[in-house]
Order: C-alpha cells, then sequence, then structure tokens
C-alpha cells in the first residue's frame, strides 16, 4: 500500500520512544482540534437517521458555499476508493506529484493511468484528477483555470482537502454542473482526522451513484453529530483559519534561518527543500518530532504546524541543536 504520513509505528520502531513521546507533524492535520464536547447517547446507540445525515448534509452545503447533491463519506479516501467504478473504465490522468492513493486506487481497478505534471495536459482524459491546493508542495489554482479545463475531459475531480483557510480557491460555488466531482476532508482542518469524515460534492448523477455504492450508513452517527456541530461553527474556522496562516508562517520564519527553501505549502503544512531529506527527517527523529520524506525527491521534507508553545519550543531546539 502507498505510504502516508502519520505512521508513527514505523517512527518508533526506527528511532524508539513511545506514542506520547512524539510529536507527529508528518500529516497535515490540525493539531488544535475542534472541541467535540458531549455527545448525546443516542449517537452510539442507534443507527444513524436520515435525518440526521441530511442535516449534516445541511451543515456541510453551508460551510462550503454551495446548494449541490452532497454525500458524507467515511474520510474523503472513501469517496476516493469509489471513484473508479463511477464511470466506465478508461484513462484517468492525475496532475502530479500528488496525494499517492489516485495512482493507487485507479490502477488497481484496471484504467490505464497516466501522472502528467501540467494542467493542460490532463485535457482529453476520461478522468482527470487534481488537488487544490495540491498536497505536497501547495500548489494552487484559481477556479477559473480548473472550469475552462472542465469541458475537455470526461470528468474533472478536484480534491480540495486543503482549501479550508483559503476558501476562494473552492469550486463548491461551482458544483452541480455535469461532470464536475469535488472532494472535501473534515478531519485535517478541524484535527479530528481520526472521526472519518469527508464529502463528495457534485451533479445529481454522480452523487448518487455514490451514495448507493456506500451504502445506507456511509458515516458513523457520532461523526455526523461533530461534523454538523463543527461545520456550523463559522467564527472558530474563522479564527482558525487566521491561526493557520500565522503559524505557517511562523514556521517558515523558522525553518528559512537554517538555509533550507520553502517550496510551497498550505495553512496545514510546508514543504522545504533541505538537500538531504532523510537527514533531516533523522535529525528530528532524534528529537521524537515525526516528519514526511517522498520518495521522488531526495531532498524535500514536509513538516505540518505545531500545535501549542511547548511543540514550538522542541521544534525549534530540535531544527537548532
Amino acid at each position: 500500500m502507498p505510504e502516508h504520513g502519520g505512521n508513527l509505528d514505523l517512527a518508533m520502531q526506527r528511532f524508539g520512544g513511545k506514542l506520547r513521546d512524539w510529536i507527529d507533524l508528518s500529516t497535515g492535520i490540525n493539531r488544535n482540534p475542534y472541541p467535540v464536547g458531549e455527545l448525546p447517547e443516542t449517537v452510539w446507540g442507534a443507527l444513524p437517521s436520515k435525518s440526521a445525515l441530511n442535516a449534516l448534509h445541511q451543515a456541510a452545503q453551508q460551510a462550503y458555499g454551495t446548494t449541490a447533491p452532497i454525500l458524507a463519506t467515511n474520510g474523503a479516501q472513501a469517496a476516493i476508493q469509489l471513484l473508479p467504478h463511477l464511470c466506465a473504465r478508461g484513462n484517468a490522468r492525475i496532475l502530479g506529484p500528488t496525494y499517492n492513493e489516485y495512482t493507487a486506487v485507479f490502477s488497481a481497478a484496471g484504467w490505464d493511468v497516466a501522472e502528467v505534471s501540467d494542467l493542460e495536459a490532463l485535457a482529453g482524459a476520461d478522468i482527470a484528477i487534481l488537488a487544490n491546493p495540491n498536497n505536497p508542495d501547495g500548489k494552487r489554482y484559481e477556479p477559473k483555470q480548473l472550469l475552462e479545463l472542465l469541458p475537455k475531459v470526461g470528468q474533472l475531480v478536484v480534491d480540495e482537502s486543503f482549501v479550508d483557510a483559503t476558501p476562494e480557491l473552492s469550486l463548491a460555488s461551482n458544483a452541480g454542473r455535469e461532470g464536475l466531482l469535488i472532494l472535501r476532508s473534515f478531519g485535517k482542518f478541524f484535527g479530528l482526522a481520526g472521526l472519518r469524515l469527508g464529502f463528495a460534492i457534485g451533479s445529481d448523477a454522480d452523487v448518487s451513484a455514490l451514495a448507493a455504492m456506500a451504502g445506507p450508513w456511509p458515516v458513523s452517527g457520532p461523526a455526523i453529530a461533530i461534523g454538523e456541530r463543527a461545520l456550523r461553527d463559522r467564527e472558530w474556522a474563522k479564527a482558525t483559519s487566521a491561526r493557520l496562516v500565522r503559524d505557517a508562517q511562523r514556521l517558515d520564519a523558522q525553518v528559512l534561518r537554517l538555509g533550507w527553501t520553502l517550496v510551497g505549502g498550505t495553512a496545514l503544512f510546508r514543504l522545504y527543500e533541505t538537500g538531504d531529506a532523510h537527514a533531516a527527517q533523522e535529525k528530528l527523529a532524534r528529537a521524537r518530532i515525526w516528519s514526511r520524506v517522498f520518495p521522488y525527491h531526495r531532498g524535500r521534507l514536509r513538516l505540518g504546524l505545531p500545535g501549542n508553545e511547548a511543540e514550538w519550543a522542541r521544534l525549534s531546539a530540535a531544527l537548532t541543536g
């Protein structure tokens, strides 16, 4: 299976320590999660109701600025697993390098898969896939650019898992158009990745097809309750977006003093050219801070943002020590 961030089992196997010793900056997950609060007992003991799921969908539509059909899924990954079965098998083009599950799931389903390096090369694909902003380099595309691409492909899938802090990049207000499917992640921005909640936004036909494949209970009762509560809390989202932008700038200021250069990033992670990413990762790991390296580029290392002042101090000491 493709390697992902968050693999602290590997970090502990290689460098020791216990789970509580580590600061995991290998993902783009907000380390200051949404305060969940108490949940009614019914979300644990009863099957999720259609009315509760509909309320979650309405909260997501309002938060994302869309009136298009929407489906909650067991994380954005669950929707990705279904994509190869959304239409007849053909050629899939993926704008990369990006999240590595796309190539894996389409190849496993027997599609003709090609990774391309520029937006124009997606034209002509039966399914064209890109992330905006991209993971791991943060490259971003204006909505106008993507809408111009839409008539040139059979299906355009835009992964907006990291768009929450930059909503001006989102195509959600254009969702509902034939051939456009948008994926959103809940857990990254809200810091609740373990909840496993994501959304697919698209046309009636596409969302209905995904819903049929996902089955009658696509997400859990706790995910529905927490998701609706968090998505309706726009004050928290506004304050969190502002903090993340400041913290990303703070991380850049610390890291660039080492002589590393900024490749790009989002408000939840930064990608740096270090010269030797494995050496940089090992240096941080000996201080029990885990980061992400990539097999296709020996110099690039991705860091998430520390969650509190104690974590910032540990990172600073590890970087300069």
